[in-house]
């Protein structure tokens, strides 16, 4: 059984009022996070952390529970399942009194669960010889997870699936290649789209594979207080295959927090993901001011407040923004996380509460460029003018084939025909080739190359 995902069902922030554009100017696009990284989600995932692990403690030979009531258990797995944010409330409010988050989720677990007399003798097996961080460090990355599986991950493939889309519908469009911003080899633009996609996919492996993991220890990581009380339990085994159930790999060795190195990777693997899109973005913003690609225009839209005619690759800007901030919060977290002083520093605790930020200007980002993406319209015509106006590109195809022919110095003979100060025409190199001492089998094979077909495979 995993956590149910929660739908709002009122929502008590003004976005007008929000510090964060998060919770503010983008909170339709970020909403779907909410449920997983926002106090509510956090108190949620707490508290059915509790539930199962008191459940897992019902199902052990443990004296104590010969005689549990587990007809009860859909009761009490209903505490979690059925959490709301007037439970979530109920919880702030009893944090007042204990100044302690977790504590207060305790209490409140208790509390709904005294209403079945049955479970008197068992409540004080809820938080069982655990430490607050034994809940934390099981509930963020299980939180992690489902939002990964349920939200991000669909979105990332959902962008994958874009950039590929466009790839098959411009794989045959030659244009010009710039490399040092200056004309090169012709490419394709669905070739270049591909590149995107390949470094995407590449890298959504990556990220696939680092592991959830969680801490589930005890006070210091030595279930101390188990095994005083049950010194019979493998307790380590219990804790193991509880997380396996959960889909989360479990830290062996810890002190009292997670040691967070896989929790780092995988805020690594996200800031290599999101600079593989600011690339990206950077370059279609590029194309679009080369007017290789013209944009949807929607009749109401502005570009700007002063310039009527203007249309913005506002899309493409938005989304770098947002990927950028992003990257700095995950760069700080992947270097942060991991250092604590000796056993435990209390850093990590304030510093967990942050991790949907950037996911969540992720998310934004994400849906930014799909918007862009979707309204953009090649323009074969400047693609080609630029082909047509730089046919010195096709000078390293025509000094390869010389190369081939073994003609004497070709690089150099081609070097002092391109680099005049003026643009090289078709007609040019035509009489270049004309003048060639090769054979007219040779000479038709040059002639029959151009920027259009000049674009390998």
């Amino acid at each position: 059984m995993q956590p149910q995902t929660h739908t709002y069902t009122n929502s008590y922030l003004n976005a007008l009022m929000a510090i964060s554009p998060i919770d503010g100017r983008y909170h339709r696009q970020a909403a779907p996070l909410t449920a997983y990284f926002s106090e509510f989600g956090l108190i949620k995932y707490r508290v059915w952390v509790e539930v199962a692990y008191f459940l897992e403690l019902s199902a052990l030979d443990l004296t104590p529970f010969q005689h549990f009531p587990h007809q009860l258990s859909n009761k009490i797995w209903a505490v979690a399942n059925d959490f709301s944010e007037e439970d979530a409330l109920k919880v702030k409010e009893i944090e007042k009194t204990t100044n302690h988050d977790v504590k207060a989720v305790e209490y409140f677990l208790k509390d709904k669960l005294r209403v079945y007399p049955e479970l008197s003798p068992y409540l004080e097996y809820v938080h069982f010889g655990l430490t607050s961080q034994d809940i934390n460090n099981t509930a963020i990355p299980l939180s992690l997870k489902l939002a990964s599986e349920r939200v991000l991950w669909p979105q990332w493939e959902k962008l994958l699936a874009l950039l590929n889309q466009k790839a098959d519908l411009w794989a045959n469009v030659p244009m010009l290649a710039h490399t040092h911003g200056q004309p090169a080899s012709p490419t394709r633009m669905g070739k270049e789209w591909r590149v995107f996609a390949y470094r995407l996919e590449e890298q959504l492996k990556v990220m696939k594979a680092v592991p959830f993991d969680a801490k589930f220890g005890g006070a210091t990581g030595n279930f101390n207080a188990h095994y005083v009380a049950f010194p019979h339990i493998n307790w380590h085994q219990f804790a193991e295959d509880m997380l396996t159930k959960w889909g989360l790999q479990r830290g062996r060795f810890t002190t009292q927090i997670a040691n967070y190195d896989h929790l780092a990777a995988f805020f690594d693997a996200n800031k290599r993901l999101n600079n593989i899109l600011v690339d990206f973005a950077r370059d279609v913003w590029t194309y679009i001011s080369m007017d290789y690609f013209k944009q949807t225009v929607l009749a109401n839209e502005v570009g700007s407040s002063a310039m009527p005619h203007k249309v913005n690759p506002i899309d493409f800007e938005n989304a770098e923004g947002n990927l950028l901030i992003a990257n700095t919060l995950f760069e700080f977290l992947a270097g942060k996380l991991p250092v604590s002083r000796l056993q435990r520093d209390l850093t990590d605790s304030t510093v967990l509460r942050n991790v949907g930020t950037p996911l969540a200007h992720t998310h934004i980002a994400h849906l930014a460029l799909q918007k862009g993406i979707n309204k953009l319209e090649l323009h074969p015509e400047a693609i080609r003018n630029d082909l047509e106006s730089n046919w010195a590109v096709v000078s390293e195809a025509i000094q390869t084939i010389l190369r081939r022919e073994n003609y004497p110095n070709p690089y150099e003979a081609l070097k002092a025909l391109t680099r005049t100060g003026t643009k090289t025409s078709a007609t040019t190199l035509q009489a270049f080739i004309q003048s060639l001492n090769v054979s007219d089998a040779v000479k038709q094979e040059l002639l029959s190359i151009t920027p259009f077909t000049y674009v390998g495979r």
